[in-house]
């Protein structure tokens, strides 16, 4: 068995949790891909890491933000030690705009206010915005985890993520002989059947975060 590491990242999870961590919103975190690798490499010594896997959901073409996305993916795609593979994401209106809007409508009512003009200065004040959720994601980073440990190609995985759905994935290619260890900015995040797989749990501390997730520029 070749000792080294190779890294699994779900950038989903990581920008979520990362950005909890850090007090403020996944959309306000922007990833800086040869940071996390470089965290990951710390993990080992140089000549042990091999790569990290980057894994997150990409936008439809039609989207408005495709193209704003597609510059950041190729930057993630160009950065050293990391490959970059996506699955899509799926994206809805936020579930509570309609009953917070019949709230406001059926209270306007109740208190004799036209409740037209009082949901115009609340959606002045107040965005709804989509809720997006990854698809893709696990499947891609099981079949990579099982497909390069059933060829030997590592002795240890690091993997940032903690859906339970990974457990099964763990303890697959454990079977093989690998070492995995899960890395999270809040181990509470982790699944429970994911974290007792585990061979390790790693801490992301909040000043590696604040190196790996810096916050976007105000425009």
């Amino acid at each position: 068995m070749v000792e080294t590491f190779i890294g699994f990242i779900d950038a989903g999870y990581l920008r979520a949790e990362g950005a909890r961590a850090l007090g403020t919103r996944p959309r306000n975190v922007r990833p800086n891909a040869e940071r996390i690798a470089a965290w990951v490499r710390r993990r080992t010594v140089d000549d042990q890491f091999l790569r990290a896997y980057w894994y997150d959901g990409s936008f439809d073409p039609s989207h408005q933000d495709y193209s704003r996305q597609r510059r950041l993916f190729n930057a993630i795609a160009q950065t050293p030690g990391i490959q970059l593979r996506l699955g899509h994401i799926a994206e809805r209106q936020n579930r509570f705009r309609g009953p917070i809007r019949n709230a406001i409508r059926n209270s306007a009512i109740a208190l004799g206010v036209e409740p037209d003009s009082l949901l115009e200065e609340f959606d002045r004040n107040w965005t709804f915005y989509p809720e997006r959720q990854q698809k893709g994601v696990d499947t891609l980073i099981a079949l990579d985890m099982v497909r390069l440990a059933s060829r030997s190609v590592c002795g240890t995985m690091v993997l940032i993520a903690g859906d339970r759905d990974l457990a099964e994935v763990v303890r697959a290619v454990q079977d093989f002989g690998i070492r995995v260890l899960v890395a999270s900015p809040n181990r509470e995040s982790v699944a429970r059947e994911l974290a007792q797989l585990a061979d390790g749990m790693l801490d992301i501390s909040v000043e590696y975060l604040q190196d790996m997730l810096p916050l976007r520029p105000e425009s």
